[in-house]
């Protein structure tokens, strides 16, 4: 498993190649077995391919043109913009892209309690659990992916063309990689970790 952590890699180039319908299915039975607040299992996942797929950046599209016109719901991120395009053109590519759904979620806009942001804080904890198992088993099977929340430009456009109840909190794209990258630069152990004895 440590090896698999190792090599890993945000993939953002993918082969036209399908992917098989078992590793798909293997890949999200290694998200349902995460680790999760109180057991709730907080987590929904939405497979979308093919037209659907389509559809779905069709949406995107439309939320980043909204985003420019001014009725931005991110009007401070708007640099962030260019690379929201590139990752629909990311999108594009994969073969497959699941939406990650909490249906126990009260959505962005929601006013919340102390008590209720508490629970949302758990349950997204909870679903990043497990999409990071289910990016370890794509690159256990050699499927490349790329972890995406740059959906918020477009937040509104795709919870409509989802119609799914719940909050939608991010997107993950599967696809045999057709690049390579290196890896990243990380900050050490000794600028992120304090050890108190």
């Amino acid at each position: 498993m440590i090896q698999v952590i190792d090599s890993r890699r945000s993939i953002r180039k993918f082969q036209d190649k399908p992917l098989a319908r078992q590793d798909i299915r293997e890949i999200l039975q290694a998200g349902i077995k995460a680790p999760s607040a109180k057991n709730r299992q907080p987590w929904r996942y939405v497979v979308v391919q093919g037209k659907a797929k389509a559809e779905m950046l069709s949406a995107f599209r439309r939320g980043i043109a909204r985003e420019e016109s001014g009725e931005a719901l991110l009007p401070q991120s708007g640099k962030h913009l260019p690379a929201a395009k590139y990752t629909v053109e990311i999108m594009e590519q994969a073969p497959v892209i699941l939406l990650a759904v909490n249906p126990l979620g009260k959505g962005i806009f929601a006013e919340l309690t102390c008590e209720e942001r508490v629970y949302e804080i758990c349950n997204i904890q909870s679903i990043a659990a497990s999409i990071e198992n289910m990016l370890l088993a794509a690159a256990e099977k050699g499927i490349g992916s790329l972890w995406i929340c740059d959906l918020y430009f477009a937040y509104a456009e795709i919870c409509e063309w989802l119609r799914d109840e719940g909050e939608l909190l991010a997107a993950v794209a599967l696809g045999y990689p057709a690049e390579s990258p290196a890896a990243r630069p990380r900050r050490g152990l000794a600028d992120v970790v304090s050890w108190r004895d």
